[in-house]
């Protein structure tokens, strides 16, 4: 009885599914209370990061939690925030070290919401009020919160809440596979980076306040990373016009492409950073904006303040996790995995190229994505209805793998794609197993597909 009112007393993210009930993790493996083993191939949604279980993150907060739970960052300050922000602006370009501040929040969406405020107290603080809108590019996501939404270009998760949004104006992603311009690298001279000087040459650049980018395309588009230059080029022109660049690293930074952030295989500095899920692995609710010098030096020597707050920034016990993971992935070295297992984990998906309905495997690092499409030539993508991204992801489930169904990256509401965001503790065995397991799956889909000569597939009994 008491297990059956469990089940009724969550808010789902869908009314429509049967979710396992998780009681363990360890490493990359997760338990539900049936005994069954799931492989966490999607780091729950590229959050994890050192692995499940760890114990000794556990430990440092309990010890923070009877030392200090909770304070408001009103009325104090505390030695993990401090210590943790230290080690973040370390981890970042060399001028936040420098000059750089961070501020913590409890999540992604959070940080987002804080630094399109900041973006906006700065330039008034520099006198410059006119300036107000945060720009960002389509196809983008940067948030569930109605300020973060309002920044994401992404049409099919803005549509329900769209008279409720604010609509600053996007430039053009950079998606090479389905170039929004109908060109082709390298002859397109990154024709894309440019679309943000038309858009300033359309619109009076005296009122962008900043653009919002994720260095390497997270959920929506699944892990397209931009060509050499691209990054580079969209920061100079926001220089040159006195926007402040935004990296959304939420999903990127913390090690996840192979670099402390995504940004430094660029060389850029942006003027802020966004953190969250890897930041604490998952064993707390952590995000954080880090702030280039002369942002925070605007508003010290300003109004002093900035006009804006959560009740949890800069939590104690959330900011001893997030030490603990940062402390844990430098002693196993697990940051310097990333890259040789990203290409070990590229290799092994290979054979997936072989499927008519495999159109893209692309990605960096322990950040990959396998689009799927309907027609490989054309590239166009299956019908929305078919679900395809979802089935594939559930006939992975039965299978004891978990990975994480995207649809809408071709333009926002047909394409499907599988976003794959492993552990960092991921080990060859497991990514062979991975691998194999994706091939069994997708031939049968393709075997459908060819079966119904281009029409939806229909995949085995067990989607």
């Amino acid at each position: 009885m008491i297990d059956n009112r469990l089940n009724e007393v969550l808010f789902p993210r869908s009314f429509r599914k049967d979710y396992p009930r998780a009681m363990r993790g360890e490493g990359c493996f997760l338990f539900t209370s049936e005994g069954k083993q799931y492989l966490d191939a999607a780091g729950g949604a590229a959050v994890v990061t050192i692995g499940h279980g760890v114990e000794a993150v556990g430990r440092a907060m309990a010890a923070q939690a009877q030392r200090l739970a909770y304070v408001h960052s009103s009325q104090f300050s505390n030695a993990p925030a401090a210590e943790l922000a230290l080690k973040l602006l370390d981890m970042a370009p060399p001028s936040f070290a420098a000059s750089g501040r961070v501020y913590f929040t409890s999540g992604g969406s959070e940080a987002t919401e804080t630094a399109i405020k900041l973006c906006r107290q700065f330039h008034l603080e520099a006198g410059q009020p006119r300036r107000t809108r945060i720009i960002s590019r389509q196809q983008s996501y940067h948030g569930a919160t109605l300020g973060a939404l309002s920044v994401s270009g992404n049409t099919r998760r803005r549509e329900p809440f769209a008279p409720m949004l604010s609509d600053w104006g996007q430039i053009v992603p950079c998606y090479c596979y389905r170039c929004p311009l109908g060109l082709k690298h390298p002859e397109c001279k990154l024709d894309c980076a440019d679309d943000l000087e038309r858009f300033l040459q359309r619109e009076d650049p005296s009122t962008i306040a900043g653009l919002i980018f994720e260095p390497l395309s997270g959920a929506t588009l699944g892990a397209v990373a931009p060509p050499e230059g691209y990054v580079q080029r969209i920061w100079e022109t926001c220089r040159r016009h006195g926007i402040l660049l935004i990296a959304d690293e939420v999903m990127t930074g913390i090690g996840r492409t192979g670099k402390n952030f995504a940004v430094q295989h660029w060389g850029v500095t942006p003027d802020m950073i966004l953190c969250g899920k890897g930041i604490a692995s998952g064993y707390a609710a952590l995000g954080a904006v880090l702030v280039a010098g002369h942002i925070t030096d605007a508003i010290a020597q300003g109004s002093g303040a900035f006009l804006h707050g959560f009740t949890y920034n800069a939590h104690p016990v959330s900011a001893a996790a997030g030490l603990a993971v940062l402390d844990y992935a430098a002693k196993q070295r697990l940051f310097q995995r990333v890259e040789p297992l990203g290409r070990e984990l590229r290799e092994a998906l290979a054979p997936l190229s072989q499927f008519s309905v495999v159109g893209d495997v692309r990605g960096m690092g322990l950040l990959m994505s396998i689009e799927f499409v309907n027609d490989r030539e054309t590239r166009a993508p299956f019908p929305p209805d078919a679900n395809i991204a979802p089935r594939i992801a559930q006939d992975l489930l039965d299978k004891g793998i978990v990975a994480y169904p995207v649809q809408g990256c071709a333009d926002g509401d047909r394409g499907d794609h599988l976003l794959l965001a492993p552990p960092y503790v991921i080990t060859s065995p497991i990514i062979k197993r991975l691998a194999d397991t994706l091939v069994e799956v997708v031939s049968e889909l393709d075997r459908t597909h060819q079966a119904g000569r281009g029409g939806p597939p229909v995949l085995h009994a067990n989607s």
